[in-house]
């Protein structure tokens, strides 16, 4: 596939940092951009700015999904690449990471919202369009998971797990479905300048954010952005925007225990 070939893109999450940055660059290539976020206000207003379409969306509801899929494809064509970037993270509360609750963004279960949402959504999203991909014999789904997804994140233990699940579905995905046209791409971002580690958007810092993002440099959205479509487009399954993660997963599976020992160290030093 392409870049000819995206004339319609939904970006889940696209109100705000990476998203918005994804359908920035969409919208530059000449897609068609679907701008869904549960931020409605934001979505129009990267809608408005790219000329693209805004649309309410909670990713954690399996029908909202599937109704836009259907509204879009009945406007707007073919979806031909599906971004589902939406993404949570709580922190560990009080009780590190047995924790229900939330740490720095207090929630009752973040359990079951970081499940929802880093996982599930992904799930609902295939449900709705592979079959429509099958069909056509072709398609993109461009799942953004994180480093934590093949790594892990100290201090977030609901966000690390989901994320790694978030990369075992698209492995699962891959598998099943390469063969039939459906080219799925998994994202693993380290640090990116966005409100998840505290950094507002289009902020000219990359400084600030919480201790220990910044190990290996913290990233602007619009150049994670243009790796993420840029590699999407030449067919790559695993999309690593800091190019340390290799190194990283390589040492964890060749010395698991040792990989541990380094990030208590790691952990002990943040603390």
């Amino acid at each position: 596939m392409n870049e000819s070939t995206i004339k319609v893109a939904v970006v889940t999450g696209g109100g705000h940092g990476i998203g918005r940055a994804l359908c920035r660059r969409l919208a530059k290539d000449g897609a068609t951009v679907v701008v869904a976020d549960i931020d409605e206000a934001a979505a129009s207003v990267v809608a408005k700015e790219i000329g693209g379409v805004a649309r309410a969306l909670d990713v954690s509801n399996e029908k909202a999904i599937a109704r836009l899929v259907e509204e879009v494809e009945q406007a707007h064509g073919p979806i031909d690449m599906f971004i589902s970037n939406a993404g949570v993270g709580y922190g560990d509360g009080a009780s590190g990471a047995i924790s229900a609750e939330g740490g720095m963004n207090p929630i009752d279960d973040r359990w079951d919202i970081s499940w929802q949402v880093n996982v599930m959504a992904h799930v609902f999203a295939a449900r709705a369009l592979v079959p429509r991909m099958l069909k056509r014999g072709r398609g993109h789904l461009v799942n953004v998971a994180s480093a934590a997804g093949l790594l892990s994140q100290i201090g977030d233990s609901a966000y690390t797990a989901t994320k790694h699940a978030a990369v075992g579905f698209a492995e699962s995905l891959a598998i099943n479905y390469g063969d039939a046209g459906i080219v799925v791409s998994v994202v693993c971002p380290q640090a990116v300048a966005t409100r998840m580690i505290g950094i507002e958007d289009d902020s000219d810092s990359l400084e600030g954010g919480f201790r220990g993002n910044d190990v290996d440099g913290i990233m602007r959205p619009d150049a994670v952005a243009d790796i993420i479509v840029d590699q999407a487009l030449a067919g790559r399954f695993l999309i690593l925007t800091h190019p340390q993660v290799t190194t990283y997963v390589q040492r964890k599976a060749s010395d698991h225990d040792r990989w541990i020992g380094g990030m208590q160290r790691f952990r002990r030093k943040l603390l």
